[in-house]
């Protein structure tokens, strides 16, 4: 049985999650919380499994309370989120930082059509990040990691696109490296990140104030411009064409995704070959894996996550698995490489 921890200062909506949660045979709610200060003290009394926990609740907020359990007694924790706008959504991307491993909506009414969709949904994320071995979070203390791991000495090279896959704690991973990019990044970059669906427009946003570089969801046919990051839309699959423009459809889901890492991949290993950096990060499984040792046979540089740094170690270690990797570095190698790697750039100028 997976034991969880519900945090929900609605009791209407504390009874709703409970009762979706213990539908399933294989969960078991053990408590709830009403607060922040509850959760806390729940998370260090109870020991679940898995939090599933809110963010705008009385005494201390869903960011604070995730923080403290993280460097206290660290569960996986799951924000459920009741937001719909962009800038909402944005803002709830912030408990990522704060050590939270996913965000997933909160299903909508039994009587409203996409219930039972939005419900399953919940049930396998709390599954899956129970699987996730959490380590406990020491306080931050705004230090830029040293070493930067001596990819500095890279020559540049021809560079016409940089692709990246993640999925499991992805999010912070494409954080980390974006924000360590230049503003004149000479390369467009497109990312396919596994996510909850309706997500993916504050996720664009909460990167923007991450980093130098324009972020936006992608739109099929537009042209892929130097310094922009484009994100994969919900539900497409996400492709390149030889002319650099955005290729989206709704094909047949991929490997259990759609949009995929592989999908991309392939694409990009056709139309720019050698003049291409494929980037995979984080995550459940083995998306992507498998065809980024065919960017590298396709003569593109490829750079994975060291399995040590990952939320989840499955993709890069499939990859690594594989020989895929030209470099396998932490994310701010993978940022300091990229900055090398694209012609007319040298890592850390802004």
């Amino acid at each position: 049985m997976i034991k969880i921890l519900v945090v929900e200062d609605s009791p209407v909506i504390r009874d709703f999650l409970v009762h979706i949660l213990g539908y399933d045979p294989e969960l078991r709610v053990i408590a709830v919380a009403r607060n922040g200060e509850e959760a806390v003290e729940a998370a260090r009394a109870k020991r679940p499994d898995v939090i599933t926990m809110d963010i705008h609740m009385p005494k201390l907020n869903g960011f604070e309370s995730t923080r403290r359990i993280m460097e206290t007694n660290p569960v996986p924790i799951v924000i459920v989120s009741g937001s719909s706008t962009a800038e909402e959504l944005s803002t709830t991307f912030h408990a990522l930082e704060s050590g939270a491993l996913a965000v997933v909506r909160r299903p909508v009414g039994i009587a409203h059509p996409h219930h039972e969709g939005m419900a399953r949904e919940l049930i396998q994320t709390v599954k899956l990040m129970s699987e996730v071995k959490v380590v406990r979070r020491w306080p931050q203390t705004g230090q830029r990691p040293a070493g930067m791991e001596g990819v500095s000495l890279l020559k540049p090279a021809e560079v016409g696109i940089v692709a990246i896959g993640a999925s499991t704690g992805g999010p912070i991973a494409i954080q980390t490296i974006l924000s360590r990019l230049p503003r004149q990044f000479q390369a467009p970059i497109l990312i396919v990140q596994h996510m909850a669906q309706g997500f993916v427009h504050g996720f664009a946003e909460w990167l923007q104030h991450s980093t130098k570089l324009r972020v936006s969801v992608a739109s099929h046919g537009e042209v892929l411009l130097p310094g922009h990051v484009y994100i994969a839309p919900d539900g497409h699959h996400t492709r390149v064409s030889g002319t650099g423009r955005v290729l989206l459809d709704k094909g047949e889901h991929e490997g259990g995704h759609r949009p995929a890492v592989a999908v991309l991949f392939r694409s990009v290993a056709e139309a720019f070959g050698p003049r291409a950096i494929g980037v995979l990060l984080t995550g459940m499984g083995k998306d992507g894996s498998e065809e980024l040792a065919l960017l590298k046979d396709r003569g593109a540089t490829t750079l994975v996550q060291k399995p040590e740094t990952c939320v989840v170690a499955g993709m890069p270690g499939e990859a690594v698995r594989r020989g895929a990797a030209v470099y396998v570095l932490s994310p701010e190698g993978i940022a300091e490489a990229m900055a090398a790697l694209v012609k007319g750039n040298s890592p850390g100028k802004g």
